[in-house]
């Protein structure tokens, strides 16, 4: 199989930067973006030398109407632009975007370092939508306070889980990007006693173990986005990472996976779209500000953008 991006299977470290870019004019500088976007893997190992510990890794992925442009009629099987939800005042938008730069490091800096030399060859071909610098917060906690990443795949199994294989083999080694960023309501969510907020969760708050299924509500965010079928549970590899100020917190939520079938029964479920008439109660306490899809190429295809 070729070659996944540097980022896409590592575990999640102390440190990550997503940029959300727009191409105004796709058609003129989407050859010019295309260039930069496929030497984001050698700019990353140039800046990844100023300290070799702290593993500076990235992925350029790519939104399905520059992918279009890019490569006409060469569309990985199942990609599709990110499908916006409206139902009983909850919200899932779609916010769109062309490229996201994913990075990850121990160190801030050296993602702030990659991200600024890439913004600079860039240039004026793209637009920034948004910039989120995301943290681990104390030991890889949400900042509701629950541990994060608890269902993610270890091992082998991420690799498995997040890139495509020979189903669809001109994109083998590549791996669809599931987006939205997420705005916490924590005055109201600190207002709840610890066993509501558990409840909410479906898993303790100290240790983060599943609740019993006697005592997890059907509504919880465990109950809603746990799924099996044909007594496999559906998963993906998760990347998210809390990020805020003293103003605004919440969450960066990223999905790699082979199948964006997956992500997308998630998000109806959590929504309260799945058919069943319930949904996840967290997000009476969280609300997404933005959703989009992305492709991210093998390395091998990714630096094939150099000849577009």
């Amino acid at each position: 199989m070729p070659d996944p991006q540097s980022g896409i299977i590592p575990e999640p470290s102390q440190s990550s930067l997503f940029l959300i870019l727009s191409v105004p004019h796709p058609v003129q500088d989407g050859p010019a973006v295309a260039k930069v976007t496929s030497r984001i893997p050698n700019l990353t190992q140039k800046v990844a030398k100023l300290d070799p510990r702290a593993k500076l890794v990235s992925v350029a992925s790519l939104g399905s109407e520059l992918w279009d442009i890019l490569f006409p009629g060469k569309r990985p099987r199942g990609f599709r632009p990110f499908k916006s939800i409206q139902v009983a005042g909850r919200s899932a938008p779609a916010t769109g975007g062309d490229l996201l730069i994913h990075l990850i490091s121990r160190r801030q800096d050296l993602c702030f370092e990659l991200a600024t030399r890439i913004r600079k060859e860039l240039g004026g071909t793209v637009d920034l939508l948004d910039e989120v610098h995301g943290f681990r917060y104390l030991d890889a906690r949400d900042l509701t306070g629950f541990i994060d990443g608890t269902e993610n795949p270890k091992g082998k199994q991420r690799a498995e889980v997040a890139l495509i294989g020979q189903e669809d083999a001109d994109f083998a080694g590549g791996s669809f990007v599931f987006t939205q960023r997420y705005v916490h309501d924590l005055e109201k969510w600190e207002m709840l006693p610890v066993r509501e907020q558990e409840k909410i969760i479906g898993r303790r708050k100290r240790d983060s173990v599943e609740l019993s299924d006697r005592t997890k509500p059907a509504t919880s965010h465990i109950s809603r986005t746990v799924i099996e079928e044909g007594d496999e549970e559906l998963e993906i590899v998760r990347h998210s990472f809390p990020y805020g100020t003293t103003s605004e917190r919440g969450l960066f939520f990223i999905a790699y996976t082979g199948n964006l079938d997956i992500p997308e029964k998630m998000l109806a479920r959590m929504m309260g779209t799945s058919g069943d008439g319930l949904h996840d109660h967290l997000m009476d306490f969280s609300r997404a500000v933005s959703g989009a899809n992305f492709f991210a190429p093998s390395l091998r295809v990714l630096r094939a953008l150099a000849k577009s």
